[in-house]
């Protein structure tokens, strides 16, 4: 697992910068380490805006191949990771609407609709399929999590992936943003408020008494086709969960139980995404960009 990005470390922006230096002077491997650092991050990112794995990677390498044309004009006056973020929020603020974005509603009392149309089943049996029965729920659950991020509008979305997924500081996010510190605390806490709102009085996994549950849910989505067990979203190539990752520094939060509905966000899969430096290489080895950093033939 790389560093975390948004942990506001010095050694983090000088490695950073380090590798930037040696890139523009024609060093290849330095600039597929700086891609590999920043990868995870910025596919996570994408994922949990759009929904779609095949969407976020396609958003994920179009950000990364901007990062590697705009580097010649990094001037350092800021850190890598602010510069670089802020193509990252260009990019998933002003891209077209993704498939997700269009099947999915875009507020909550809708989404609360189309859940209470998914009729309420006993779980299928465990030998019906070639995974557990419980990494089937935890799909749904992670499924319907990332539905639940939907409903937030653009900005407030991406601001709470950041501010209680990703536990950025509001120094670190405002930066990102490019909005005052002020004003990125308030509208995270709007989401937020948003967001437990809604899992408070809807989600099983907030109160078992809620009207919705992750187990009952299964078998209908199964059978609508919105969850595949022989081909899953969310519950693959992933090793750690987002809580993993971030830093352990303490916050004071609105009440525990608000905590807990961001926790929750913190469980879910950490993806590792396909190997971009890979997939990036055959444009490395354009012209143009030989010519940028000074590759040799």
């Amino acid at each position: 697992m790389t560093e975390n990005p948004f942990i506001e470390k010095i050694s983090a922006d000088e490695k950073d910068e380090q590798l930037i230096h040696e890139a523009l002077r024609g060093s290849k491997a330095s600039l597929e380490k700086l891609i590999y650092r920043h990868q995870a991050w910025i596919y996570n990112i994408a994922l949990r805006m759009v929904f779609y794995p095949r969407e976020a990677e396609d958003i994920t390498q179009e950000v990364l191949i901007k990062i590697i044309t705009k580097l010649s004009g990094f001037r350092f006056q800021s850190s890598f990771r602010t510069w670089a973020y802020r193509i990252v929020v260009n990019q998933v603020l002003n891209m077209k609407k993704s498939a997700g974005e269009k099947k999915h509603a875009d507020n909550f009392d809708d989404y609360w609709k189309l859940i209470e149309r998914t009729p309420d089943n006993a779980l299928p049996g465990s030998d019906i399929y070639d995974v557990e029965m419980k990494t089937i729920v935890n799909e749904v659950k992670v499924s319907c999590m990332s539905g639940m991020l939907l409903c937030l509008d653009r900005e407030q979305r991406l601001i709470f992936i950041l501010g209680s997924i990703f536990q950025v500081t509001d120094a670190v996010g405002a930066e990102i943003m490019d909005i005052s510190r002020d004003n990125f605390r308030q509208k995270l806490s709007r989401a937020r408020k948003q967001m437990f709102s809604f899992m408070h009085s809807k989600c099983g996994l907030m109160d078992k008494n809620n009207p919705c549950s992750c187990e009952k849910k299964t078998k209908a989505l199964i059978d609508s086709g919105y969850v595949n067990p022989n081909s899953l979203l969310f519950n693959v190539n992933y090793v750690h969960t987002v809580e993993s990752t971030s830093s352990d520094r303490a916050e004071k939060l609105d009440s525990l139980l608000e905590d807990r509905s961001q926790k929750l966000f913190r469980d879910t899969p950490f993806q590792e995404p396909p190997d971009f430096v890979a997939s990036l290489r055959e444009i490395l080895d354009h012209k143009e960009f030989r010519e940028i950093f000074n590759f040799p033939n």
